[in-house]
Parts: C-alpha cells; sequence; structure tokens
C-alpha cells in the first residue's frame, strides 16, 4: 500500500499500551479514535524478548523518577507488548474506519511481520533511532519513514536521516519528543523544530507527550506537519500509559484546536482578507466636518481625519488645509478631490 502524506497536518492516534489486554478494547479504540477526527492509528510491533532481555540485573533496573520505577524493562514490556495477531483485526477495523494504521517496529523480525501487513509507513521510536541497523532495514522497504528524535544529538539524527538515504528512502519525517512520561512543556524546545526541518530538508512534526494540548498547537504554529499523542478510551483502563494518554473526548478537542491553528496559519499575505477586507471601509478617511460654503479655505475644523474610509486618505491631510472649496459642502461629505481648487 502506498502512502502520501495529506497537506493538512497528519493527525495520530496512538494505541500503544493502551489495550488493557484485549482486543476488544484495542476496536473500540480505534472506532473512538476515528469518531475523534484521528488520521491515523498506530501501534508498536515487539515481545518483551524482541525489545530488551529477560534479566533482573542493576541494567535492566527502571529506575530515576519514571512512571515505571520499581520494574524491570522485560517485565514492563510484558504488560504493554501488543500481541501479533491482533495486529490484522486492529488493521481491518482501522481501514474500515477511514484511519491509517501503521506501527514502529522494534526488531528485523517486526519489520517483516509489518511488511508481509503492506503497512504504510514505519515509526522509529526515539529510544531506537541509535539502532542504524533497524532504520536501513527499515527504511529499504520503500515506505516513508516517522523517526522520533527524543533521546538522540543533532550527529545522530543525522546519522539516522543518513540510513534512509543511503538505502533510497528520502520520505523522512522527524518528530521533536521529549522522553518523557509525562513530558514536561518546558522541555519541549519546539523552536527546533523549524531547524530540523532546515537543516536536513525533510518534513517535521510531534510526538507529543504533554498532558494537554498547547505544546501541539505550538508545534503546529512552527510548521509541524505530523502530531502524535497517545490515546486511550478511558484513564480507567490503567496501564503504563495511560497518565499522559488523551481520552476520546480530549482528542476530539485537540483535533479541533489543531485544525483552527492549521487554518490561522494561512498564505503569506499582508493586508485584510475575507471580513477584515469588508470591514476596511470602516478605516479612516478625510470628511467635511463642518458645513463649508464655495471659497470657504479648509482648517483643521473643517477638514477631519475620521471613521469610515469613503473619504480621501489621511495622507492628503496636510496638503489639502489651507485649499478654498470649490461648492458648497455639508458636514459628513467625504472629502474628494473635485471639493477643491
Amino acid at each position: 500500500m502506498s502512502f502520501t502524506f495529506p497537506d493538512r497536518v497528519f493527525i495520530v492516534a496512538e494505541l500503544s499500551a493502551n489495550h488493557g489486554g484485549s482486543l476488544d478494547t484495542c476496536l473500540a479504540t480505534v472506532r473512538a479514535a476515528a469518531a475523534a477526527g484521528a488520521d491515523a492509528i498506530k501501534v508498536q510491533t515487539y515481545t518483551a524478548d524482541t525489545i530488551t532481555l529477560d534479566c533482573d540485573s542493576d541494567c535492566f533496573q527502571i529506575r530515576d523518577g519514571t512512571l515505571w520505577d520499581g520494574t524491570t524493562l522485560h517485565a514492563l514490556y510484558r504488560e504493554a507488548y501488543l500481541p501479533w495477531d491482533w495486529h490484522a483485526p486492529i488493521q481491518a477495523e482501522a481501514e474500515r474506519n477511514g484511519l491509517v494504521f501503521f506501527s514502529s517496529p522494534f526488531d528485523f523480525t517486526a519489520v517483516d511481520f509489518l511488511a508481509a501487513m503492506d503497512v504504510p509507513i514505519y515509526k522509529i521510536a526515539s529510544f531506537e533511532i541509535v539502532d542504524i541497523p533497524l532504520i536501513e532495514y527499515a527504511a529499504a522497504r520503500g515506505r516513508p519513514m516517522i523517526i522520533s528524535t527524543g533521546i538522540a544529538g543533532l550527529a545522530e539524527i543525522e546519522e539516522a536521516v543518513a540510513a534512509c538515504r543511503r538505502v533510497g528512502n528520502d520520505d523522512i519525517t522527524l518528530l521533536t519528543c521529549t522522553s518523557a512520561y509525562p513530558a514536561d512543556p518546558a522541555d519541549a524546545n519546539l523552536v527546533t523544530l523549524p531547524k530540523l526541518a532546515e537543516t536536513f530538508g525533510v518534513r517535521v512534526g510531534l510526538s507529543d507527550h504533554t498532558t494537554g494540548d498547547v505544546v501541539a498547537i505550538a508545534a503546529v504554529a512552527l510548521g509541524a506537519r505530523v502530531v502524535e499523542k497517545h490515546f486511550i478510551l478511558d484513564r480507567a483502563i490503567g496501564g503504563p500509559d495511560a497518565s499522559f494518554s488523551l481520552t476520546p473526548d480530549e482528542f476530539a478537542t485537540l483535533v479541533r484546536h489543531l485544525r483552527v491553528a492549521e487554518s490561522a496559519l494561512g498564505t503569506m499575505q499582508f493586508g485584510p482578507t475575507g471580513q477584515a477586507a469588508i470591514n476596511r471601509r470602516f478605516g479612516r478617511s478625510l470628511f467635511i466636518a463642518e458645513d463649508v460654503k464655495a471659497g470657504d479655505v479648509l482648517t483643521a475644523r473643517s477638514l477631519r481625519s475620521v471613521r469610515p474610509g469613503d473619504g480621501l486618505h489621511p495622507r492628503h491631510y496636510a496638503e489639502l488645509l489651507g485649499r478654498k472649496v470649490t461648492r458648497d459642502a455639508a458636514r459628513g461629505t467625504p472629502m474628494r478631490w473635485g471639493l477643491v481648487e
């Protein structure tokens, strides 16, 4: 399946671990995401054993103030993992509801599995941006690549982009991403977005782990063309990602706000448009401000700059003062050149 990004911002609902161990919940989530206005549903394709090792040693313990402190990586991913045999029914439900279905592969077997499903986009998660062999293997499929840059410095981003281009894939989207869960808006550094686009000549966007929609709206204003946000039917489902995921009503509000922000960007233009162009007539212009007779000299009392804009432009005020009126004119007459000698 080929895929071309739409002209508008592409809004992605991230299913991730928000399934509560139920395929029915997944399918209901897809329907709710479509109803909320998402363009796509994204999942993650891994098993605990393809993403980490089942090991209790210190390296594999989660700590340092995360939501998941006190467990191991393997235990976390065992809980979060989406069974691979659920992918096909989720994909089918997404397509029935007009959504693009795609995924983040975490190893070569996941890429192969997704390729067999004809998944149209591959997303590289932020912690995998340093896995150059994985990026090359996915990019070689010739599908659009979305890459989160959360943990990467400029050199690592450059290496990931080069890996895609080395295998002939230049359809690349780089997402700014704060790899914290939930993320503090103060850490978003959204001004990086236009610099990413300029430096690498790619589409840019945001993978947003903050709890509201303000950061996503700001990202669109700075050029984001893809916005990804975690989505959950109900936070009562629980799970590793519940606290920073949006509910259907919240996501619908996000979509509505993003579309307004996107519309407000408009095109490069100086001067009023739409209703503002019509209302321009209420701007200032020159009017006869008191009754004058033919032969009277215009003064600051008889000629004023006022609203509306039906008279001569105020720029002519100084050159009109002191000139003689050619005919009688009542107060409220728009100033015209024909009124003076």
